[in-house]
C-alpha cells in the first residue's frame, strides 16, 4: 500500500447515462491538492455546490448510495468511489454536469482504465490511515447479514453472498492486495434477478438500465410473452435466455462476479468512512445499507480513537524529508540542526520528529548529572519545523534565508530527556505574507504536550 498521499496527473472526463435516474452525464475526474480528499461537485446546479465523499452525507440506498450536501445530490456514487481506492487515489475533485455517474458497463472498469491513464501522482503527504486495533462488528439479525473489520496492518476484503439462487449459489470473492483491484475486481458488474426487475422499473429506478450494463439472473422458467414484455422494456428486437441461466445468455466474465461485484461495492462504500483503512474486511450477505452502516461504526471508532491536537506520527513510515533533504533547506548545520525528518507537510502545516540522546553535545554543560533539553532548544526545533513549512512556499528554499522574528506565549510543560522522541507540529495562523509566517507550535512527547508557543519568521532572498 502506498504510505504517501496520491492524485491524478491531468484531468480525464467519462460520459455516459446513469443507471437509476437515465440521465447522461460528463463526469471529469481533476487533480487536487493533499488532504484534499474526494469530493463531487454539481456543475449543472447554480453555486457548483460541493458534496463531500462521507457517510454523513449518505441520503438513500435504493439499489444504490446516494450522497446529499448543501441541496445537491449525487447518485449512486459507489463504483466511482471503488476505482479511486482500488488506485490507491486519495485526492480529486470530480465534477458532475447530472445527477448521477455513468453507469458504463455496470462495473469500475472503465472509471480504473481512464483514471489510469491520466496516470497517478504522488504528494508531499503521508496517508491518514485508520489502523483498526481491536476488532469491530455490525449484524443484521433479520436478513442474515454480518460484517467484521479485524486487525492487521494492510487492506484485504472478503464477501460472501447466497441467494438461495440455483444459478448463483453460495459464492465468494476476496482482494488480499488492493493492486490486485484494477485487474481482478474492476470488471465486474451489477446484478439483480429477473423478479426484481418489474418492481426497480416501477419505483423510477434502472431508468438506465440496460443489458449492456448490468446481468440479470434468471432462476425460473420464463413464458415467451415475459421475454417479449423484457424486450420492449429494454427496447430490444429480442431476449432470450436458457431454462436458468442469465438474461440474453450473457457471458459471466468471473464463474464468481456477482461475488466479485458486491466485494467492488464494499470497497466503494467504505471509502464514504473517510480515511484509507489498514483492516482485514469479512462480510456475509452485505448491500448498500449494511455497507453504510458499518462505514458510519468505522467512522465513529475514526473520531473516538483519535485527539486531534496530538499529531499522529508512526515511526514505521518513511520520512517526507530525510535528513539529507533537509539540509539542502535549512542552512543550519551541527550542532544547530535540531530535527532529524519531517512526516507531514502540506499548505497549512508540518510535522517533524527530533530525536533526543544522551550525545547531544548541550548535555555536557546543561544540568551535568541531570541531563533536561534546554527549553530554548525545543523552541529551535519548534522554528527549525516551522522554517521547513514556509520554505515549502518557494521554489527554490535553498536560495532563502530563515529568520526567527517573535515568539508569543511560549509554555514548557514538561522536561525532556535522553531518549524521548520530540514530536513537534506547527499550524499557519494566518496566511503567509510578504514572506512572513505567523504559526503555532507544540512539541510532544508521546501524548504529553510539552513545549508550545505563538512563533513568526520571515524568509528573505540570499542575494537581497
Amino acid at each position: 500500500m502506498n504510505s504517501k498521499q496520491h492524485t491524478i496527473k491531468k484531468s480525464v472526463t467519462v460520459s455516459g447515462v446513469g443507471l437509476h435516474t437515465g440521465v447522461k452525464a460528463n463526469m471529469t475526474f481533476l487533480p487536487a491538492k493533499p488532504n484534499h480528499g474526494i469530493k463531487f461537485q454539481r456543475i449543472d446546479i447554480e453555486g457548483q455546490p460541493i458534496v463531500d465523499a462521507d457517510v454523513d452525507n449518505v441520503v438513500d440506498l435504493s439499489r444504490g448510495t446516494t450522497i446529499e450536501q448543501s441541496g445537491a445530490r449525487v447518485n449512486t456514487v459507489e463504483h466511482t468511489l471503488a476505482s479511486l481506492v482500488g488506485l490507491e487515489i486519495d485526492n480529486v475533485l470530480i465534477q458532475l454536469d447530472g445527477p448521477e455517474p455513468p453507469i458504463m458497463d455496470g462495473s469500475s472498469k472503465m472509471f480504473v482504465e481512464a483514471l489510469m491513464e491520466a496516470g497517478t501522482e504522488e504528494q508531499n503527504a503521508l496517508r491518514n490511515f485508520f489502523e483498526v486495533k481491536e476488532s469491530i462488528f455490525y449484524r443484521e439479525p433479520a436478513r442474515n447479514v454480518e460484517i467484521a473489520a479485524l486487525p492487521l496492518d494492510d487492506y484485504r476484503v472478503t464477501v460472501m453472498i447466497d441467494y438461495n439462487s440455483p444459478v448463483l449459489g453460495s459464492q465468494h470473492a476476496s482482494l488480499n492486495d488492493i493492486t490486485q483491484f484494477p485487474k481482478e475486481i474492476a470488471a465486474c458488474r451489477t446484478f439483480c434477478f429477473l423478479h426484481e426487475l418489474e418492481m426497480l422499473h416501477k419505483n423510477n429506478l434502472i431508468k438506465g438500465g440496460d443489458l449492456n450494463n448490468a446481468i440479470v439472473v434468471v432462476d425460473r422458467k420464463v413464458e415467451e410473452n415475459e421475454l417479449e414484455y423484457l424486450a420492449e422494456l429494454f427496447n430490444k428486437p429480442k431476449v432470450e435466455v436458457k431454462s436458468e441461466g442469465i438474461l440474453n445468455n450473457v457471458e459471466l466474465r468471473y464463474k464468481n462476479e456477482p461475488a466479485r461485484h458486491k466485494l467492488l461495492d464494499m470497497v466503494g462504500d467504505l471509502a464514504l468512512a473517510g480515511r484509507p483503512l489498514k483492516a482485514q474486511i469479512l462480510a456475509a450477505r452485505p448491500g448498500h445499507a449494511a455497507n453504510v452502516a458499518f462505514a458510519k461504526k468505522l467512522k465513529k471508532a475514526m473520531i473516538s480513537n483519535n485527539n486531534s491536537s496530538l499529531p499522529q506520527y508512526d515511526p514505521k513510515l518513511p520520512p517526507l524529508l530525510n535528513i539529507n533533504q533537509i539540509s539542502q533547506m535549512l542552512p543550519h548545520r551541527y550542532p544547530f540542526l535540531m530535527i532529524d525528518k519531517i512526516y507531514h507537510l502540506d499548505e497549512s502545516s508540518v510535522c517533524g520528529v527530533k530525536n533526543v540522546t544522551i550525545n547531544e553535545p548541550f548535555f555536557e554543560g546543561h544540568f551535568p548529572g541531570n541531563p533536561v533539553m534546554p527549553g530554548v532548544l525545543q523552541v529551535e526545533a519548534m522554528v527549525q519545523t516551522g522554517g521547513i513549512l514556509v520554505l515549502s512556499t518557494v521554489p527554490d528554499p535553498e536560495n532563502y534565508w530563515t529568520y526567527f522574528l517573535a515568539i508569543e506565549n511560549c509554555r514548557f510543560r514538561k522536561m525532556v530527556l535522553p531518549g524521548d522522541t520530540l514530536v513537534i507540529k506547527c499550524e499557519l495562523l494566518a496566511p503567509i505574507k510578504r514572506g512572513i509566517a505567523k504559526m503555532r507550535g507544540q512539541a510532544y512527547v508521546g501524548n504529553h504536550l510539552v513545549c508550545e508557543a505563538t512563533m513568526s519568521a520571515s524568509i528573505v532572498k540570499k542575494d537581497t
